[in-house]
């Protein structure tokens, strides 16, 4: 190839392949996944879109600093191996965000291809590569470090505490992770629907941190078996990351008729406990008629298209217009076609049940609306007189959680914010207590699964840090 040949610029691609998946009516009755991923040939090609900048803005993005571009160029080669060794490097849980993690509105928002609206499916393409490692094998773990003889305990099993295990065991520290339920993954296990995350995956990514060599200990209750300091005897440092599984409910009359579930509750009887497969599982669930969701956010597209699954007629009710929908676009997509309904302007006041306290119906309020708010969404405002009544037999609150409140209340000297939140530097995780470190939701409130694993990754750092240079503690008092 000549010079000439060399300096022709190249020709942009700016066809972004689709990921096939099942038909609508098809997995609206099922809770098989319903993406089912790229083919090689598929992912070489997208992979062949990437520009390679020189700056990789996508890269800057990432809450885990995750190599984009090199393990793209590595798909583009066809040596998926290599995109694998390179992705893993700083993601121990590809093939979760490759499914769960909003690439939109992060590295894929920066990618160079998006003023043509052509940016690549990075998202996609880290799936690829964790779903092609489990096909080939176990996968290839990293040379084991020298043991440095620090000890680690990190208390909540999610994914900011697999994260920050990772990072931790791959430098040479023994990690033990305290979950307080009977398995390990936090919102992973219990809070994504089936169809949207297998638990296969999650087991398989939580098995490779075992295989690094993680100790696990589940059904273990830190704040009720064991206190922050009662393992601080023990351990050099602890790493708090047990999430935000308290959950909110409007406040409104009728909220403890039965039928009234918080999300939490419903997705996690669903998912930890499969109750979609009684009588093959043990946790029965009932089936509904007629289920109204609460709230626009993504775990409001989780109940609700988990209802419809059961063959229920689900109704989203929102106070705000379609536009405002904080639920990610391929999440309200994908409940349209599935045959969710959406009723919007809808404002619920309050819950009325019969003479044997089941929830019969929802009375609400008309909405319109007004000046944007602090976020940049235009409020809701009542309409007066507007009332009136929908009939529903289920009435599910997804309106938002925070964290449970048992560490605060059983950890002298950690500095809590009025939401719950523990008090932390955003650059080190590190709390008001020495040797203490939170990071994820319990710091942040309910955010995505990329921004905890970032926070665990920057706990991680800082408690490596601190174990070979105790002294270097500063409190943010000091």
């Amino acid at each position: 190839m000549s010079l000439e040949t060399d300096k022709t610029p190249r020709k942009l691609d700016l066809n972004r392949r689709e990921m096939p998946k099942q038909e609508a009516a098809v997995r609206s009755r099922n809770f098989n996944e319903v993406a089912l991923g790229y083919s090689e040939a598929v992912a070489i090609e997208e992979a062949k879109r990437c520009l390679q900048c020189k700056k990789p803005f996508c890269v800057a993005n990432c809450p885990v600093g995750v190599a984009i571009p090199e393990f793209i160029q590595a798909i583009a080669e066809g040596d998926f191996s290599r995109g694998v060794n390179i992705l893993k490097q700083k993601n121990a849980l590809p093939s979760v965000c490759g499914r769960v993690c909003p690439q939109e509105e992060q590295c894929e928002r920066e990618c160079a291809l998006t003023r043509r609206k052509g940016a690549i499916a990075i998202g996609r393409l880290e799936r690829f590569l964790g779903d092609w490692e489990a096909a080939h094998g176990n996968g290839e773990l990293p040379e084991n470090p020298s043991p440095t003889g620090k000890k680690v305990a990190i208390v909540g099993g999610g994914p900011a505490g697999l994260t920050a295990a990772a990072d931790l065991v791959k430098l040479g520290h023994s990690v033990i992770i305290f979950e307080a339920l009977h398995k390990m993954g936090g919102v992973l296990s219990y809070g994504i629907p089936e169809f949207r995350l297998p638990k296969k995956i999650v087991d398989r990514e939580v098995n490779y941190l075992r295989r690094l060599g993680v100790e696990m200990r589940t059904d273990y209750v830190i704040g009720n078996i064991r206190s922050i300091d009662n393992l601080l005897e023990t351990y050099d440092a602890v790493f708090v990351a047990t999430g935000a599984g308290l959950p909110w409910f409007m406040e409104m009359p009728g909220n403890n008729f039965n039928g009234v579930y918080s999300a939490n509750e419903y997705l996690t009887r669903m998912n930890l406990m499969k109750g979609y497969n009684f009588p093959y599982t043990t946790t029965p669930v009932k089936r509904h008629r007629k289920v109204a969701v609460l709230g626009g956010g993504n775990v409001a597209m989780d109940c609700a298209r988990t209802a419809l699954r059961l063959g229920s007629q689900v109704t989203v009710l929102y106070r705000r217009s379609r536009a405002e929908l904080p639920a990610r676009l391929e999440e309200i997509e994908n409940a349209e076609e599935e045959g969710v309904a959406f009723r919007f302007l809808t404002l619920p006041v309050r819950s009325m049940g019969d003479e044997n306290f089941n929830v019969t119906a929802l009375e609400c309020l008309r909405m319109e609306l007004g000046e944007p708010d602090a976020s940049g969404r235009r409020s809701p405002v009542k309409v007066p007189g507007s009332e009136f009544t929908l009939d529903f037999d289920c009435v599910i609150h997804a309106i938002g959680n925070s964290p449970n409140p048992l560490i605060p209340a059983t950890t002298p000297g950690l500095e809590i914010r009025r939401n719950g939140t523990i008090t932390v530097d955003p650059e080190t995780g590190r709390t008001s207590k020495e040797r203490v470190w939170a990071g994820g939701d319990v710091a942040s409130g309910a955010a995505t699964v990329i921004n905890a694993m970032g926070a665990g990754r920057r706990a991680a750092s800082s408690i490596h840090a601190y174990l070979y240079e105790p002294g270097a503690w500063v409190t943010k008092e000091s």
